[in-house]
């Protein structure tokens, strides 16, 4: 047996048998390549590079290997290769929900849930078309319809999926937080989008706790003007009654109920807004449409993770991570979603391992930070648990450690097939990711995802193998958003990716190509925070912080460490008179896991004499992220950019005279 903590990067850990790689999704569909189109490819290198050269017959391809409901006339797959603007199908119409249902069976579960409160439950497809046409038909009774935005604030439950599909089968657009989302985070996302009606939970569970959130839903009510209608779902007390202007989810799916059906949208019609920071103001709020999402989910759940007709297919997630929308894509392929709300470690850390083998899960998806934390703990799933029907482990939120990629050949199973992924809210999907047909190498990603034209670009805009570079897309990709909201012009969406190279999609992660095209993700390139694959700005937590009287300006980092940690210290400069102690430091914590969430809150709360600034007043973040993490000043900052250089070189020694945690 290897032994983890020897496994350096680029290690040989896995290679599929031949058995394994002939019976993948991917060797079926290259069977159907060559057999229906006449298209026969040596190796995957091969298929990706003809599936990112020929965009229009490769998504083409995909919609009809997996019988998408895409219906109507168009002229062109794609309207032009130009980023953005580029736009598919145009005169094609589809619909999420009606993709969804596609291949509903009676043989197997639609869906499958647990919680720290409710054991492992099945719901049928006959139980979930019942109730989605129950609250499609509630929602239109409550004035909903084509266009008009629900929103919610809802756990990990099945509750969630209904809406979700039934705010999709008429056209409806959706938009998902978790309930541990503070107030302020909440109105800031909700309020863009003016929605018509908000879904909550009266409260969640969490760690073995419960938390009530009424007052939240009831303050968030007072600041959405739009809002007509609010909907309780009873979850922490099923018997909670509704409050004034309320009614529950009950009331909501009793009225009589029309046989489910689904509006035919265009191709980029809204199906759902996600919610993605930047550095300055509010969230983004991500528009995606039926289409691109459908085609997007379709192939990388069932061609990347593999996912088969009757496997049960995981990911540890919440409603506000795109991971949540990801892991529905199950339902695309003929696979069951498995559901989970609490968290990953309570009673212990065997909580998800016992959830794989009661629930017979196929595919179990967690975070590096889990499988990490799996690993320091000494957990042993493979001797624990029985592991028989676990085919894939799924990895991604932050770079996984080459001693992680050990422990899980070591410690849960020799022949199990690791799938590393790597993508962003942004896309919902994965960029990089797994290829059932490749090897496993420690501390890689096996290679690009087909249709997914992703370079490493060099400080000129080229593109280069073996060294670390931006990661872009020269190419579109469908599930790019369709735009931003309130963003009419479109400037704001172009500046987010296309500002640094015209034409060309730069995500803001760091990527190292390898000559075998697997790929090897380091970090953030901007300034962006990534807790736990949850991202968000910045200037949230500003908001929050600089609120504070005692408080007159701060500067937050986020460094990813090695071995898959993530270490985020808050920089405070502190109000004239008042001095940073711990009560202090426990008043900022305490007001920024109640404004923002429990992500939001930083690992160390450090006083500085003064926030290094650019000359036109910006916070020089990634100049301060980059001295952290060793660089000299020299590469960080042009002389004369700053407009107190005494700023920047407190950073300098508290970097050279602080120990960064690497873990």
């Amino acid at each position: 047996m290897t032994d983890p903590r020897r496994v350096q990067e680029g290690t040989l850990l896995w290679t599929p048998t031949a058995e394994f790689a002939a019976s993948s999704n991917l060797a079926a569909y290259q069977a159907w390549l060559a057999r229906d189109l006449g298209l026969r490819f040596d190796d995957y290198a091969a298929l990706w590079r003809w599936s990112v050269h020929d965009l229009e017959g490769f998504w083409t391809s995909i919609i009809d290997f997996y019988d998408l409901p895409l219906r109507g006339q168009w002229d062109r797959v794609l309207s032009s290769h130009e980023m953005p603007g580029a736009r598919w199908f145009v005169g094609g119409e589809l619909n999420y929900a009606e993709a969804m249902f596609r291949r509903a069976s009676p043989d197997r579960p639609a869906l499958a849930f647990q919680s720290e409160r409710m054991p492992l439950r099945f719901v049928s497809w006959a139980e979930l078309e019942a109730e989605v046409a129950a609250v499609a038909s509630g929602l239109r009774r409550l004035g909903i319809a084509r266009g008009d935005r629900v929103v919610a604030v809802v756990p990990n439950m099945p509750e969630a999926v209904v809406a979700l599909l039934a705010c999709a089968s008429i056209g409806a657009i959706w938009a998902s937080c978790s309930p541990e989302f503070g107030t302020r985070s909440l109105i800031d996302r909700f309020g863009q989008i003016s929605p018509k009606v908000l879904i909550a939970v009266d409260g969640y569970a969490y760690g073995g706790k419960a938390f009530d959130r009424r007052s939240v839903i009831e303050e968030i009510r007072g600041e959405l003007p739009s809002l007509e209608h609010t909907v309780l779902v009873p979850y922490l007390d099923r018997t909670a009654a509704p409050g004034p202007d309320e009614i529950t989810w009950s009331e909501l799916m009793a009225g009589p109920a029309e046989p489910l059906s689904f509006e035919p949208v265009p191709f980029d019609h809204p199906l759902w807004v996600l919610y993605s920071s930047g550095t300055t103001g509010l969230p983004k709020a991500l528009v995606h449409g039926h289409g691109g999402v459908v085609l997007e989910h379709a192939k990388v759940v069932g061609l990347h993770c593999d996912v088969r007709e009757g496997d049960r297919m995981f990911w540890y997630t919440t409603t506000g991570w795109m991971m949540w929308n990801l892991l529905l894509g199950a339902l695309l392929v003929g696979g069951t979603p498995v559901l989970y709300d609490g968290s990953p470690g309570h009673p212990d850390l065997d909580m998800l391992w016992n959830l794989a083998e009661g629930a017979g899960i196929s595919l179990l998806g967690s975070s590096a930070a889990f499988l990490g934390a799996s690993m320091k703990a000494g957990i042993r799933p493979g001797e624990a648990h029985d592991v028989s029907r676990l085919r894939a482990i799924g990895s991604t939120g932050s770079p996984l450690a080459p001693e992680v990629f050990g422990w899980v050949y070591e410690a849960i199973k020799p022949d199990v097939w690791l799938v590393s992924l790597s993508g962003g809210t942004d896309v919902c999907s994965a960029f990089v990711g797994g290829v059932p047909t490749l090897p496993v190498h420690a501390g890689e990603l096996q290679a690009a995802s087909l249709g997914a034209k992703v370079e490493a670009f060099d400080v000129d805009g080229h593109a280069v193998i073996g060294q670390t570079g931006e990661l872009v897309l020269t190419e579109p990709l469908p599930s790019m958003p369709v735009g931003f909201w309130n963003d009419p012009d479109g400037a704001r969406y172009r500046e987010s990716y296309f500002e640094l190279y015209p034409g060309v999609w730069r995500h803001g992660d760091w990527i190292r190509f390898t000559e075998r095209g697997s790929a090897v993700i380091e970090g953030r390139s901007d300034s962006t925070l990534n807790r736990q694959g949850i991202r968000f700005g910045t200037s949230e937590l500003y908001g929050v912080v600089e609120g504070m009287p005692e408080i007159a300006d701060s500067l937050v980092i986020g460094l990813e460490l090695p071995g898959g940690g993530y270490w985020m210290p808050l920089f405070v400069v502190p109000a004239p008179g008042v001095a940073v102690d711990e009560e202090l430091r426990a008043r900022i914590r305490s007001t920024i896991r109640s404004s923002l969430s429990a992500r939001h809150v930083p690992d160390d709360i450090v006083a500085v004499p003064a926030v290094p600034r650019t000359l036109t007043g910006k916070k020089m973040e990634v100049p301060v992220k980059r001295l952290l993490l060793g660089r000299p000043l020299a590469e960080v900052a042009a002389p004369g950019a700053v407009a107190d250089p005494g700023a920047l070189e407190w950073f300098v020694s508290f970097a050279r005279g602080r120990q960064t945690p690497t873990a």
